[in-house]
């Protein structure tokens, strides 16, 4: 059996839900409540197949191509970064640039469901967490479960930040859009480096 408790806490610092929501406030800004809540279902339900993805055979395909883990650390890092510069530098009235861009992109999936929510910390821990030489079906079985546990605290933050959006307004979406973006390029910055560190660190054989 799996420590719910450790498991539990890997996961909720990697997904982050509480960071998710000046995310999705800022990629739904201008939606009406329904379309909103239709947005955080749908990132969830997208972010749930892909963890649920790398859970079950993750591991067996990045085998298969010879990819080290780290490398989604790296290249997810950078991403996420490429995403924080257009939240720190990008039109002051994010809504209207959303309402541009939504024929052409369904942001309740990049970069709503991945990787602000499915994010590469969190394919890669769902590798770790279920290497197949170290955990049985039925552990690989409860940390799936863990993590539709931290997935739900995350769609009930997005469901809840209606009530903040009417609050601060759309001053106050652009605002926090700009600060959130400011902690997400330190959060991929961080991700690279981790990334380059275990790389190196798993020696020639990687």
């Amino acid at each position: 059996m799996i420590d719910y408790v450790a498991t539990f806490v890997t996961f909720f610092a990697v997904i982050d839900p509480i960071g998710t929501v000046p995310v999705f406030i800022a990629v739904t800004a201008g939606m009406e409540q329904r379309d909103r809540a239709k947005a955080a279902m749908q990132a969830i339900l997208v972010a749930a197949a892909v963890l649920v993805f790398f859970v079950t055979v993750g591991e067996l395909i990045l085998v298969a191509i010879g990819i080290p883990l780290p490398a989604f650390e790296i290249a997810g890092g950078i991403v996420l970064f490429l995403f924080a510069l257009t939240m720190i530098f990008g039109d002051s009235k994010p809504d209207e640039e959303l309402k541009m861009l939504a024929p052409k992109q369904n942001h309740a999936i990049f970069p709503l469901a991945v990787p602000s929510i499915a994010s590469p910390g969190a394919m890669l821990a769902a590798v770790m967490q279920t290497e197949n030489a170290v955990y049985s079906i039925t552990d690989q079985m409860q940390v799936a479960l863990v993590i539709f546990a931290v997935l739900l605290v995350a769609l009930i933050l997005m469901l809840g930040s209606n009530l903040i959006s009417r609050i601060i307004g759309l001053a106050g979406a652009s605002v926090v859009s700009r600060v959130m973006g400011l902690i997400l390029s330190a959060v991929a910055v961080t991700s690279v480096l981790s990334g380059i560190d275990s790389y190196f660190g798993l020696g020639p054989a990687a």
